[in-house]
């Protein structure tokens, strides 16, 4: 992230400002060769805070102290996690500590909420052992690595990492030491579980950030009082990703320097593992800070080729390394292949690469109409999600300045700023449409986390945001089932339980998508693992096939819409229930 210049102040440099839109043509084709349709008109939707409703009452601390620890801007993640298999997402948020220049009152804690089902949450975070007090935290990632059907969570942080297994009984063990995982001395930040080797079990990679401690703390800013500001990056030496091998016996192998990931100096903040050349392998990008972004590709041997610069998403497409933060992947224009959003700050572009489907990308943030649209923002993290369910992924970004002083500095900015959703037109050509989502949307925060949830099961995707310094939000959404959709969960039997790595291809009236159950993504936080589909008005789907990790290709056909359907693999469709919030069940018009 970009803070202040070396140590005299802020980056003043400002990126000439371009024209932006041009309109896409009305088909596009995907591998199939079937023509995709361009978008419905929008239905109405708006995103409700209904985080003080619900009974979430955690507070992120920001530890803030007149040192400007760097730590203290980064802010944590949160994440969604069933962990009691009701069919039911609950919300796990990660907390900050206690620092050499902040003394907290009490002892910091995380918290975990469950989700009672009737739109209201209870704090269980004691019962299930997830607290984690003197940890100082930053994300977490969440998947089932032993296969036992119940999900697991991996906590980052300052100084080391957390491993908890879920013990199945509403309660979590610590498991760190014996599983090898610790990432002692590392600054960990995102994490992502992912089968790279596809094996059946779930291996785990962690982004590093930079080598910084509060006794190498430099003073940045201005030297009058007000005007101390956290420093750049550049300041300081990157630090290496972490691969850690499943041993399938509840420990693990660090295998980052033989996998290759773990060669390049890395300032990792972002990590998403998708297929990125439908070789049926995953592979790994990761969002660095001022410093070239990865894109690792697969060499189906164990190991990595780093392809960051020959791809063309190190930089941006005129040869800059930014302040890389979040990032996702999916198909965003219809024609099969992955592409990849990175956010980045203000006077900076968040950048979207189109897959060439050669191994390259195309920086194609103006060609798509984002452009400079959020040029006074700072993009922290952001999700894909089709919010109207009209068969297109938009993006959902959250936003803020890492200077709380920032206006000192650049009186057009803010330090708290407003949320983003680019509506997908049709085959990756977006348009802003966040003011139309209502005020809470809209309400400026100092936005860190972000993760994207159904957590109602109502056909719709709800998001929940941890705030710097501030209470979370959990915006739910009220419209998006005015249009059809399916959900499908995923259990793996040769594969992976979670699935993750799986392809899925819907064909729904001759409209087809393509999405990955992909590992990571976003900032520091975890997303609901089900796949969503949304249909706008058509009211049939001919088929879903799931290609599965193992190599195994599974077909269904006439599949029900507005349903959550739950796929074992070899088995197809198997029955669990996903209780539908009372009283929320369809909110459109």
């Amino acid at each position: 992230m970009r803070k202040c210049g070396r140590t005299n102040g802020p980056d003043l440099s400002r990126r000439s400002f371009l024209s932006s839109f041009a309109a896409g043509a009305a088909f596009s084709f995907i591998s199939s060769g079937k023509p995709q349709m361009a978008p419905a008109l929008s239905i109405p939707v708006r995103f409700t805070d209904v985080a003080q409703t619900s009974g979430i009452e955690f507070l992120q601390d920001s530890t803030t102290s007149v040192q400007k620890l760097y730590l203290e801007t980064m802010g944590t993640g949160l994440g969604w996690i069933d962990y009691n298999q009701d069919g039911l997402y609950d919300l796990f948020l990660v907390q900050s500590s206690a620092t050499p220049a902040y003394k907290p009152l009490r002892p910091l804690r995380c918290a975990l909420y469950r989700n009672n089902g009737d739109g209201t949450f209870t704090d269980v975070t004691e019962t299930a052992g997830l607290a984690g007090a003197g940890h100082y935290g930053q994300g977490c990632a969440v998947g089932d690595y032993d296969n036992d059907g119940y999900p697991d969570l991996y906590v980052t942080g300052y100084g080391r990492a957390i491993l908890y297994h879920n013990n199945g009984n509403g309660a979590f063990t610590d498991v760190t030491a014996k599983a090898g995982v610790a990432d002692e001395g590392g600054w960990s930040t995102s994490a992502a579980w992912l089968d790279y080797d596809r094996d059946g079990y779930l291996d785990l990679i962690v982004c590093n950030y930079i080598e910084w401690s509060p006794k190498n703390n430099l003073y940045c800013g201005e030297r009058r009082p007000g005007y101390r500001a956290y420093c750049h990056p550049d300041n300081y030496r990157g630090q290496r990703i972490k691969l850690y091998h499943n041993n399938h016996d509840g420990t693990f192998t660090d295998v980052s320097v033989k996998s290759g990931v773990g060669v390049p100096e890395a300032k990792g903040m972002g990590v998403v593992c998708a297929d990125f050349n439908q070789d049926g392998w995953i592979d790994v990008a990761i969002a660095n800070d001022t410093w070239p972004n990865f894109l690792f590709i697969n060499n189906k041997d164990g190991t990595f080729q780093d392809n960051s610069f020959v791809s063309g998403v190190a930089a941006s497409s005129d040869g800059k390394y930014e302040a890389g933060m979040g990032i996702d992947a999916q198909d965003v224009d219809g024609d099969g292949w992955a592409d990849i959003y990175i956010t980045h700050l203000d006077f900076e572009l968040n950048r979207l690469y189109h897959n060439n489907h050669d191994g390259t990308f195309d920086d194609d943030t103006y060609p798509s109409g984002i452009g400079n649209k959020a040029i006074f923002l700072s993009g922290v993290t952001a999700k894909f999600m089709d919010y109207d369910n009209d068969g297109w992924i938009d993006i959902c970004q959250v936003n803020s300045a890492m200077l709380d002083n920032i206006q000192l500095y650049h009186a057009e900015v803010t330090y708290k700023e407003p949320k983003l959703m680019f509506r997908n037109l049709g085959h990756g050509k977006f348009d802003k449409v966040s003011a139309q989502l209502g005020p809470d949307f809209m309400r400026p925060t100092a936005g860190r986390g972000l993760a994207v949830a159904d957590f109602d099961n109502d056909g719709d995707l709800d998001f929940a945001v941890n705030n710097r310094g501030g209470y979370p939000q959990l915006l739910r959404n009220d419209g998006g089932n005015a249009n059809n959709w399916l959900i499908v969960s995923l259990v793996g039997t040769r594969s992976n339980r979670d699935g993750t790595g799986a392809r899925l291809t819907l064909v729904s009236e001759d409209f087809t998508q393509v999405r990955q159950a992909v590992g990571g993504a976003s900032y520091m936080s975890a997303s609901d693992p089900r796949i969503h589909f949304g249909l706008a008005q058509r009211k049939s789907i001919e088929s879903l096939e799931i290609a599965w990790p193992s190599g195994a290709v599974e077909l269904l056909k006439k599949v029900p819409v507005n349903q959550i359907i739950t796929v074992k693999e070899g088995e197809g469709i198997i029955p669990r229930s996903f209780p539908r919030v009372p009283g929320l069940e369809r909110r459109g018009s």
